[in-house]
C-alpha cells in the first residue's frame, strides 16, 4: 500500500526540497533549511555547500516501495541531516495547467551522516517491516568490495561535491528536469561541462541529447541520471575532464 500521507509545506531540519502535492499554478519554495551543512542563498537562487566532515558522509538509502514519506519522518525523527530530492512536473487539471511535485527518485534517501549513525538508524527495532521488508536499508556499492570480505559489496557514500551538484539541480523550481535511462540519451562525445548561464548556472555534467533536445545529465550513482532542461551551446563551457565532481 502506498503512503499518501499529506504534510504541510513548512520549514523542517533536512534537505527536502518540497512535498509531494498539488501546488496550483506554482512551484513552493526550495524548503532547503537547516541541520544540514552550511546552506546560503544567493542572487543567483539556493546555494549548497557541504562542509566536508571527516565522520560523515552521503549515505544511499533504499526505501520500500511507496513509503517515502514515513522514511523521511523516521530519519528526521533521529535528527539526522538527510535530503529527499522532488522534480516538479506540469500537468492539466480541471483545463488549467498546474505544477505538482512528487519523488524524483521514490526508491531512494539520502542521509548525510557517519557510519556508525546509519548502522544504528538501520537497526533500531523501531523500523517495522512491511511484508518483511525494512522500511529503510542499503544499497550497495556494486563497483568495488569490502576489504574485510572481498565477496561483499560495501554500503554506497557520494561524495559531498557530487552531492552539492545534484542539490542544486534538483532543487531549482523547473518542470523540464527529468530523471533519465542511459537508453534514451545520447551522449555528444561524453564532454563534461559547466553551465555558465541562467537558471542552471554552476551545474556540472555531461552534454546529451534527449529527445531531439540538448540538456546537460547529472549521474549521481550507478545509472541513475537527472537531466536538465535545455541549455543552448552558448551557455557552458567545457570542464578539465579528469576533474571529479
Amino acid at each position: 500500500m502506498e503512503d499518501n500521507t499529506k504534510q504541510p509545506l513548512t520549514a523542517d531540519a533536512s534537505l527536502y526540497n518540497g512535498q509531494p502535492t498539488d501546488t496550483g499554478s506554482s512551484c513552493p519554495s526550495a524548503r532547503l533549511t537547516s541541520c544540514t551543512p552550511s546552506i546560503s542563498k544567493n542572487k543567483g537562487g539556493v546555494s549548497v555547500e557541504n562542509v566536508p566532515s571527516e565522520n560523515k558522509q552521503w549515505f544511499v538509502l533504499r526505501v520500500s516501495y511507496g513509503r517515502i514519506i514515513k522514511a523521511k519522518a523516521f530519519v528526521e525523527a533521529k535528527e539526522l541531516e538527510y535530503y529527499v530530492p522532488l522534480r516538479y512536473k506540469e500537468i492539466q487539471k480541471q483545463g488549467k495547467k498546474r505544477i505538482i511535485t512528487e519523488p524524483l527518485l521514490p526508491s531512494f534517501l539520502f542521509v548525510h551522516a557517519s557510519a556508525e549513525q546509519v548502522d544504528s538508524l538501520l537497526q533500531d527495532k523501531s523500523i517495522k517491516p512491511l511484508e518483511n521488508i525494512a522500511l529503510l536499508s542499503y544499497y550497495y556499492d556494486h563497483t568495488s568490495h569490502c576489504e574485510k570480505s572481498p565477496t561483499k559489496n560495501p554500503p554506497l557514500v557520494i561524495s559531498d561535491s557530487a552531492m552539492d551538484n545534484f542539490i542544486r539541480l534538483t532543487s531549482i523550481h523547473n518542470p523540464h528536469i527529468i530523471p533519465v535511462t542511459s537508453e534514451n540519451i545520447k551522449y555528444k562525445l561524453g564532454d563534461e561541462v559547466v553551465i555558465t548561464e541562467g537558471d542552471f548556472k554552476g551545474i556540472r555534467g555531461k552534454v546529451a541529447r534527449i529527445a531531439g533536445q540538448q540538456r546537460v545529465v547529472v549521474e549521481l550513482f550507478d545509472r541513475y541520471l537527472v537531466a536538465t532542461a535545455y541549455i543552448p551551446k552558448e551557455a557552458m563551457k567545457n570542464c578539465i575532464t579528469s576533474q571529479k565532481i
